[in-house]
């Protein structure tokens, strides 16, 4: 802590002593603090703890009280985060950048071991787990004998890393989800930290790079997701640059009625917030309502933050939040600080407290209804008795759609298309039955938005024994599965009784992990595959997720609804989802008469009951040694070298972000002649250019993939691969739907090289140009990379080759991430763009000036168009502060922090 500092001050908690930075100093001399809503003060304390007069000064703590003054505050502000949380898809990456870096570092002569995360991250090995086999009791033994052999490249890599990295742990696999992980264990509400004076007690607050990193909100504390290199700078000791954010309170009054779940309430928070529109925006969570609302109540609300738009979906400490952290076994000095240290500094919070708000939006509890959300979107509320007629509307829908395909082949010469002579059923287990449209063929209680939550899985647990006592089965056309965030589920399922009825309804555990909620469904009984694609069915997926985009779940299930763990269960038995639950039987009992879902449903004292079973003990045995894995982690053969040897591999690659990188940076140097690799409209997102998803063997990296002998079954996912940085950057901008305005009528990674005009893979055009020393840019619209702030839009863009993107907006993370990549962003002033221009993809462009680069400047850009003309243009540089211009001159953030680590810079 800093001596001169004017808000340092002191806490005492049992006889120790705590060094604080004083809110209550800082109102002395900004104004009072009172009205700031709890969200803002914890940036606040952020800003007074790491005042420097550079990153942070007192004009950006003065914003941020006046802030009060009208619920909003145009001011960029410098955020350090305590510390980074992963997962394995996206930790990947970063890990592979920090070797990459200590590979760098011993190149220029230095001690590799200068390169560690300045900042505690956690690793948690969550995402790579998947559903191969199900409803048996070897499920989870071999589900996760397949995953370690299917991933282990990168789990050896990430073991390397374990041992290799000081400030950096990883949790193994088949342990939890990392969000559930963070909040049973990791979390602290109040960090503490020993330096030469002493400890600081301070707000625990982080990013991390999944986007449900908001679950720890409920906890009090202040994190959300972000993108790769944003994490990457984070943990090695670089602000965040944030604006200040709107604040949007949703008051909550009354208490939930009989029978309704917190996924019923999360379900319809989702659909008020998305209406009113918070995107970009905090959402901070008041009123006498939070009474009556558990922890995981509050987790379940806030890891749904991303769905309803959220930068996070923030609860403030009290009461609740202490018996939780005691339950779960946190150490009583922890919980001792964090109650003395959130009264002291006015985090805590009291009955009837108000805070301003940029907007107050209210929700009476008791209002709250059985809910699923579906079947594309998870803001798309639905509840339980209007599901049915949903069903029907969408079944009309399609079959007028295909009646008119068949009207159209008809008037175009095709003939009257002939019905076709086949038995619609099919044998399963067993059985013969007849797969329809809305039939229920995946139900999952899965992901970390409901299995943090003992209520709604011990309601499942409860239905499950109740419909067996009644002699309801599950459907044989139902994959079921039971994926729960933690260890502890298992535990308190199993005290309570209820870990049986739910395996002989067919829940058996298959992992610990993200499962179906992230598309690691597993492949369905072939049948059922055959019967779904030769009849076009509309089939349906039930889970307990967070999300359920359109193909995400399984490729063949067109409808994903997104339900509480009982109703998964009590739609496993009806089968389908075209039914009316609160009037039409779930199915028939033993003597054949009809069960309804009120017959089985267990009541609120039966729940609170099986709940009181959960103790600390279970909590504390679990996390007792939660990075030590299981005998196959542990066997993982590491070399105990402290830069890494790297292997050929097809997962794990050195990336070339570091080669020939010298102690100083060189001078920036002008754009000269540069082609256009991409002319892109608006609203081009990080999705659009970032790899994802499958790989298609026509592809630039399915060509590379099968040139290394691996078979097409093997190709895996862009994501499992992020770690190779030859398969990232030829899956970048293929999108099979961008829309390249160089190649009209097309859409896919296609570009016209220049100027032989020939149409070809961006990937291939981009070599072609590199072996020519041809720099590119690339020419868009309006809120270019706009959604998730993925790293490999901005590192895909510049191992392509590009020095610069010209675009009308730009999305405020991924403008950002270009710089931290040593990409220049520029923007066009108004009245000018790309079509202003006449612009084509045919010109070269000339871009001087770059040596000497002030945040903000007007850059002068020569266009040169194929016949010869030229015109000059004034661009705006949109390197906005003095920390992004330094990382742009030396080539990207982690240049600049290598150099500095070193003493360089």
């Amino acid at each position: 802590m800093s001596q001169t500092n004017p808000y340092a001050d002191k806490l005492t908690v049992a006889d120790k002593d705590y060094h604080i930075f004083s809110l209550a100093k800082a109102a002395t001399k900004h104004g009072t603090v009172d009205r700031l809503p709890f969200s803002l003060k914890v940036l606040l304390e952020n800003l007074l703890r790491n005042l420097d007069a550079d990153t942070v000064t007192e004009q950006d703590i003065q914003a941020l009280i006046d802030w009060q003054k009208h619920g909003h505050a145009d001011r960029e502000i410098a955020f350090r985060p305590a510390r980074v949380l992963m997962q394995d898809f996206t930790g990947v990456p970063a890990v592979v950048d920090l070797a990459a870096m200590r590979a760098a570092v011993a190149e220029l002569g230095e001690d590799p071991q200068k390169i560690n995360p300045l900042s505690p991250v956690d690793l948690v090995i969550d995402h790579s787990v998947m559903v191969d086999h199900f409803a048996s009791d070897e499920a989870f033994k071999q589900n996760v004998a397949i995953e370690m052999e299917r991933n282990f490249e990168r789990y050896t890599f990430l073991r390397w890393g374990q041992q290799a990295f000081a400030n950096f742990k990883v949790v193994p696999p088949g342990t939890g989800i990392c969000h559930q992980v963070n909040l049973e264990y990791l979390g602290q509400s109040v960090w503490a930290k020993d330096t030469d004076s002493g400890t600081e007690a301070y707000p625990d607050t982080l990013v991390g790079t999944d986007s449900h990193t908001t679950m720890i909100n409920a906890l009090g504390v202040l994190g959300w997701g972000v993108g790769g290199i944003e994490a990457e700078a984070a943990m090695l000791g670089q602000p965040v640059s944030m604006l200040i954010p709107e604040v949007v309170g949703l008051e909550f009054t009354g208490k939930l009625a009989a029978g309704i779940t917190a996924t019923d309430l999360v379900l319809t928070v989702t659909e008020l917030l998305r209406k009113h529109g918070v995107v970009g925006k905090f959402v901070e969570f008041f009123g006498d309502g939070l009474d009556h609302l558990s922890l995981a109540d509050r987790a379940t609300i806030a890891n749904m933050a991303p769905e309803y738009g959220a930068t996070c979906g923030f609860f403030p400490v009290d009461q609740i939040t202490l018996d939780y952290m005691a339950l779960t076994g946190r150490d009583e000095q922890v919980i001792a600080r964090v109650k003395a240290y959130c009264q002291a500094q006015g985090l805590w919070r009291k009955p009837g407290h108000k805070a301003t708000y940029t907007d107050v939006l209210h929700l009476d509890l008791s209002k709250v209804v059985p809910s699923l959300a579906g079947p594309k979107r998870p803001q798309d509320k639905v509840s339980l008795p209007a599901l049915k007629q949903h069903c029907d509307d969408i079944l009309a829908l399609e079959l007028k759609a295909a009646a008119e395909r068949e009207a159209k082949m008809v008037d175009e010469g095709g003939g009257q298309p002939q019905p076709e002579d086949h038995d619609d059923h099919l044998e399963l287990d067993g059985q013969r039955i007849k797969l329809d449209h809305h039939a229920v063929v995946i139900a999952a209680i899965t992901s970390c938005t409901n299995t943090s939550n003992p209520s709604v899985l011990m309601a499942a647990g409860l239905l499950a024994k109740n419909a067996l006592a009644k002699g309801l089965t599950r459907k044989p056309w139902v994959k079921s599965s039971l994926a729960p965030g933690s260890k502890v589920v298992s535990r308190y399922l199993e005290k309570a009784g209820l870990m049986q009825p739910l395996e002989q309804l067919g829940f058996h555990l298959v992992g610990y992990g993200c499962t179906t909620c992230i598309g690691n469904s597993g492949p369905l009984a072939k049948q059922l595959e055959q019967a779904i694609s030769a009849n076009n069915l509309n089939v349906s997926a039930v889970l307990s997720g967070n999300r359920n985009f359109e193909g995400r779940i399984h490729p063949l299930v067109q409808s994903n609804w997104l339900a509480s763990p009982p109703l998964v269960v009590a739609f496993a038995l009806a089968g389908t989802v075209n039914i009316d639950l609160s009037e039409e039987p779930v199915g028939k009992d033993k003597a054949g008469n009809p069960v309804y879902l009120k017959d089985i449903w267990p009541s609120n004292q039966e729940i609170a009951n099986e709940v009181a079973k959960v103790q600390s003990s279970m909590f504390k045995s679990e996390y007792a040694d939660v990075f030590s894995g299981d005998d196959t982690w542990q066997a993982i053969d590491v070399p105990k070298d402290k830069t890494y040897t790297w292997p050929e591999s097809s997962y794990i690659r050195q990336p070339s972000f570091f080669q020939g990188m010298g102690r100083e940076p060189e001078p920036v140097q002008d754009i000269n002649q540069a082609r256009v690799l991409a002319l892109l409209g608006d609203s081009v997102t990080t999705d659009h250019i970032s790899p994802a998803g499958s790989i298609k063997a026509s592809s630039p990296a399915g060509r590379y993939l099968k040139e290394l002998g691996i078979s097409q079954a093997d190709f895996n996912s862009y994501g499992s691969r992020r770690g190779n940085h030859e398969v990232m950057v030829r899956g970048t901008f293929a999108n099979v739907r961008i829309r390249n305005e160089m190649v009209p009528g097309t859409e896919g990674g296609v570009t016209l090289h220049q100027p032989s005009a020939e149409q070809m893979d961006i990937y291939d055009a981009a070599e072609r140009y590199r072996q020519q020393k041809t720099p590119l840019v690339v020419v868009a619209g309006k809120e270019y990379g706009t959604g998730s702030s993925r790293d490999w839009a901005a590192k895909g863009t510049l191992l392509l080759g590009v020095r610069a993107v010209l675009a009308e907006s730009y999305e405020r993370i991924h403008r950002s991430n270009l710089i931290g990549m040593g990409v220049l962003p520029l923007q066009f002033l108004a009245g000018v763009d790309r079509k202003h221009l006449q612009l084509t993809g045919a010109e070269t462009f000339t871009i001087t000036g770059l040596n000497n680069l002030k945040p903000k400047q007007k850059v002068q850009v020569m266009i040169t168009y194929p016949d010869g003309d030229q015109q000059k243009i004034d661009m705006l540089c949109r390197i906005d502060t003095g920390n992004e211009l330094a990382y742009y001159q030396h080539g990207g953030i982690l240049h600049y922090v290598l150099r500095r680590m070193i003493g360089s810079a």
